[in-house]
Order: C-alpha cells, then sequence, then structure tokens
C-alpha cells in the first residue's frame, strides 16, 4: 500500500517522525496507522535504511520494516493523505519517485518472494 504525497500525486510509503521514548518500530506502527488506520504486524528482522533528498537542501533518512496489516479498515489521513492504494509490486516500483527507496522495495520484494518457496 502507499499513500499519496509531495511530490503530488507520487506514491510513497507510509512514514514519519520519530516521538520522543518511542522505537523505531513503535513509529513504524504509529504512523502506519495515523496514514492509513491500518493495524500492522511488523516483521522487524527486515530494517532497511534509505536516504533521499525531496528538496535540494533537505536530506530525509527514513527506515523500513515489512508489515502485515490485521485489519482491513483502511482510510486515508485527510490531513495528509489524499489516497490509499494496493499496487502490484512491478507497478509500486515504477512509480516510487527516490531510487533508494525502490532499492528498499525490491529488496523486500526478494525477501517476500523467498519465503513463499520455502
Amino acid at each position: 500500500g502507499w499513500v499519496d504525497a509531495p511530490p503530488p500525486g507520487k506514491p510513497v510509503l507510509p512514514k514519519g517522525q520519530v516521538e520522543a521514548g518511542e522505537t523505531e518500530a513503535e513509529t513504524a506502527r504509529r504512523e502506519i496507522w495515523e496514514e492509513t488506520h491500518l493495524v500492522v504486524s511488523l516483521d522487524t528482522s527486515f530494517r532497511e535504511i534509505a536516504k533521499y533528498s525531496p528538496k535540494p537542501e533537505s536530506e530525509k533518512t527514513v527506515v523500513f520494516f515489512l508489515a502485515q496489516p490485521v485489519n482491513c479498515d483502511a482510510r486515508p489521513q485527510p490531513e495528509e493523505v489524499d489516497r490509499l492504494e494496493w499496487l502490484p509490486y512491478e507497478e509500486a516500483e515504477a512509480q516510487i519517485t527516490y531510487p533508494s527507496v525502490r532499492k528498499v522495495l525490491r529488496k523486500a520484494e526478494t525477501v517476500l518472494a523467498g519465503r513463499q518457496r520455502d
């Protein structure tokens, strides 16, 4: 799934700022909930970092985990998200703006494909 945020019309994965006292996993669960209303089970054994520059004067560092929805009541956060959409892997990879995030998505797909073979 993805959330729609700057750059306009381009998909991004749920992410956000760590709040005081939170672990990375707690931040991921909270941000996914806030942006999508999905409760998720996280696989923290898959932990990947992406760095990118949305603007020339700023760099973002984002930690990604694999997540499995526990509920199916997805709703976008009106203040930040235009729409939610589940995409096939190839379509999501083609639409992701930042190469470092595409790399994380490719790693996730490889890990998940390997689990399906087991």
